[in-house]
């Protein structure tokens, strides 16, 4: 009895884990894209398009540093760790060709600056969601 019960335990704390690490890649509301692919998320992010497919100029954020949240995101969007991200940008600046993502302290940081910028663009969790913004990518659907 006490070993089905841990198990449940165990069970119900990794879907939960699980459920709240779904990440989406979100704009202002009042943004014309209505969604983006794998590719052009991957363009904006990695320094290789400085616009969204209408033509216009996205700011896209990035979580702090060691953050386990970026760590994820660039893990199944390029399947590259922090460490390696970190790498490629710091060729492309030295380089002159691109600059990184802008960024933010916080999850709450990048929706304020969402809200009020229609060029931002950011990831976050799902469960983060505000009404202020609107999802155009889902990073669970490869």
């Amino acid at each position: 009895m006490i070993l089905r019960l841990l198990l449940l335990c165990c069970l119900l704390v990794l879907s939960s884990n699980a459920a709240s690490s779904d990440l989406v890649v979100v704009v202002n509301k009042e943004n014309d894209i209505k969604t983006l692919s794998k590719r052009e998320v991957i363009d904006i992010y990695m320094g290789r398009y400085l616009t969204f497919p209408n033509g216009a100029n996205a700011q896209p954020l990035d979580l702090p540093a060691q953050s386990s949240l970026k760590n994820d995101f660039y893990l199944k969007l390029v399947n590259q760790d922090e460490r390696k991200i970190n790498a490629y940008w710091a060729r492309l600046l030295f380089s002159g060709r691109a600059k990184p993502p802008e960024a933010v302290e916080s999850v709450d940081d990048a929706l304020k600056k969402i809200k009020i910028s229609e060029f931002s663009i950011a990831y976050i969790p799902e469960s983060e969601l505000t009404d202020a913004v609107k999802v155009v990518y889902r990073l669970n659907e490869n």
